[in-house]
């Protein structure tokens, strides 16, 4: 509604984890940093965790990006955690573009074993990534330290990714699944922004759709979207959002803590209904 009148070649603010509008604060760099660093080190368990809306797909889309310009490393995205061991690892299989049949879980594992076994003979590496790991069950987190078990004599044959809400933190506490704790080497826990952050965030947004300088958030609105979005990214872009439309409605030129007033009611009356 309001694209045209602020001259936007694209909303700002879409909730979508869209790569190019990646913000890279300095815990969303470090956070990349340690990313990076498991899978060239391949360290096999790399964990990485934080509230929702803080930034880990987008990461992750990030980070895809980047490998998948890699052409010796192929990658597996599982979105969906909750999930049998079989259909884990019929889910790997697919992504890696293998169709493979097999009577059970163990025949299954042996067969993702020869399969990766000839992708590292042929110089391949492999990356799986599972979102929304708080929700993998015991049973399947015990499956894929089974498949953490399978290395050659100088490497793992794949490297695990796990991205989820802080429970999974809560989860990797639990006696059970000491073993599999054990197991992960790189551990980060993304952090919300500062205000400062939530003022850098919002110019870079509005730059990459075209802003040339407006509308201005006033330093009052800053103050307000950090502290009432607890410096959490998808919470900032619903806020601006529904900001940015109350100074279109009145025929404004910049955003000012009135409207950020108007758009946390907007916000929380949809919350209550």
């Amino acid at each position: 509604m309001y694209l045209e009148y602020f001259g936007f070649k694209e909303m700002p603010f879409h909730v979508t984890p869209n790569p190019r509008f990646l913000f890279l604060s300095p815990t969303h760099e470090e956070a990349l940093q340690h990313l990076r660093y498991g899978i060239e080190d391949k360290k096999g368990f790399i964990v990485l965790t934080g509230e929702v809306g803080c930034g880990k797909t987008t990461l992750c889309r990030k980070l895809l990006e980047e490998l998948d310009s890699r052409k010796e490393i192929d990658t597996a995205l599982l979105l969906n955690p909750r999930v049998s061991e079989t259909q884990l690892l019929r889910g790997i299989m697919k992504e890696l573009g293998e169709d493979v049949k097999a009577r059970s879980s163990n025949d299954l594992l042996d067969k993702i074993n020869d399969v990766l076994l000839e992708r590292i003979h042929a110089g391949r590496e492999i990356v799986v990534i599972i979102d929304e790991a708080q929700n993998l069950s015991f049973e399947v987190m015990e499956m894929l330290r089974m498949l953490s078990n399978l290395e050659t004599y100088d490497q793992k044959l794949l490297q695990i990714i796990l991205m989820g809400q802080p429970e999974l933190n809560e989860k990797l506490k639990e006696d059970r699944l000491r073993q599999f704790r054990q197991r992960v080497l790189v551990h980060y826990d993304l952090k919300p922004l500062n205000q400062t952050e939530v003022q850098l965030y919002v110019l870079h947004r509005l730059s990459l759709v075209g802003s040339n300088g407006q509308p201005q958030f006033t330093p009052r609105a800053i103050k307000k979207i950090a502290s009432s979005s607890l410096g959490i990214p998808r919470m900032i872009n619903n806020i601006c959002d529904k900001s940015l439309l109350s100074t279109f409605i009145r025929n404004g030129n910049e955003v000012n803590y009135w409207d950020v007033r108007r758009a946390l009611k907007d916000i929380n009356r949809l919350h209550r209904s």
